[in-house]
């Protein structure tokens, strides 16, 4: 064999659409899990629930931005981000249940704002919220936090126990 020459490799020509192939680390990116969905019924004040359709509107404009990229794994990467929030947010607007406001303050309900102060003297107060309007540095709170738990169906003047401490409600609003 001594001698034989070796027939030189050919370079074959791959066509564009063989280069572009995704890594594992681009699949990763296009391929985002889905937001956790609470399991707890999706009660929405007129806020929020406008909140969400606005929400929706924003991640549907951010979606269709996406189209103009030409490359297409980066398109699939900016598109991923938008397609989870939209599939969340239709979840979130097709389970939406609107609770009216309240007329009545006479106790701590959905859609009330209540004060109430704590034992260390600290006076803190919060409008109880659907679980996708609740920002507590905001002024509000989730409905299922468990500040709002213990607070419900009890009116001002009535103590309440978390964690070794009590909250008096001071006014319902």
């Amino acid at each position: 064999m001594r001698g034989a020459r070796i027939a030189p490799i050919r370079r074959l020509r791959l066509s564009v659409a063989f280069t572009k192939e995704e890594s594992a680390e681009t699949a990763s990116e296009t391929l985002l899990p889905d937001r956790p969905v609470s399991p707890h019924p999706n009660l929405v004040t007129e806020a929020g629930l406008k909140a969400l359709e606005q929400e929706a509107a924003q991640a549907r404009k951010a979606y269709d931005a996406t189209s103009t990229i030409e490359d297409v794994n980066e398109r699939r990467r900016q598109a991923a981000g938008p397609l989870r929030d939209l599939r969340y947010l239709a979840e979130r607007l097709r389970t939406a249940q609107l609770v009216a406001a309240r007329t009545s303050t006479d106790t701590v309900a959905f859609g009330s704002t209540v004060t109430f102060s704590r034992d260390d003297g600290r006076v803190q107060t919060y409008r109880i919220v659907g679980e996708d309007e609740a920002d507590p540095k905001a002024g509000s709170i989730s409905y299922v936090s468990p500040v709002a738990r213990i607070l419900m169906g009890k009116g001002v003047g009535d103590v309440a126990a978390m964690g070794g401490q009590e909250l008096e409600i001071t006014d319902i609003s």
